[in-house]
């Protein structure tokens, strides 16, 4: 663990590792703890259910004064993430708060993954299809799910070395 890191991101990076958020993998990069490997299991009921998602977590220099910068890297059928893996989620927002922690953010983007919210998209196209044909997107999101997210969790992290480049590019974009 980097000893330039602050106190709290190293508290919450153990807390992780020592009690982890059931259907929730998050492990810091071996050459950049701001960086976090996460991979989120389709919540069950869902239609995301058997799909294991790769997302990008990085903490910028500000946290906790500002939201974590977190994406889908796994293409993903919802109206609240976008093409490009965004994520439409208030405490990502205007509603982050440094009380939060890495955990409720990840807990909050399960919960997202239950419970689409077509009313406050990020992707228009899917959540008017969501609103409209409802029975139509589901079929939809569980083909992408099975077509995007069907690699094993072991097998996303054999492949966790990944350089972190991407994230920290697009640390400077904003959560939607």
């Amino acid at each position: 663990m980097d000893l330039a890191l602050p106190k709290r991101i190293i508290k919450e990076t153990q807390r992780l590792m020592q009690e982890p958020v059931p259907g929730i993998s998050a492990v810091p990069d071996e050459q950049n703890a701001r960086y976090f490997h996460v991979i989120v299991s389709g919540p069950e009921g869902s239609p995301f259910e058997g799909g294991v998602f790769r997302l990008e977590l990085f903490l910028p220099e500000e946290y906790p004064m500002s939201a974590p910068k977190v994406r889908f890297v796994t293409k993903i059928y919802h109206p609240n993430i976008d093409k490009l893996g965004r994520i439409c989620l208030d405490i990502l927002k205007d509603k982050w708060s440094p009380a939060l922690q890495i955990r409720t953010v990840l807990l909050s983007i399960q919960a997202l993954l239950s419970a689409p919210n077509p009313d406050d998209p990020l992707n228009n196209e899917v959540a008017d299809q969501w609103k409209m044909q409802e029975a139509e997107a589901i079929k939809t999101a569980r083909e992408w799910t099975k077509r995007y997210a069907s690699e094993t969790q072991q097998q996303i992290l054999n492949q966790s070395s990944l350089p972190t480049s991407t994230t920290q590019q697009t640390s400077s974009t904003t959560n939607n």
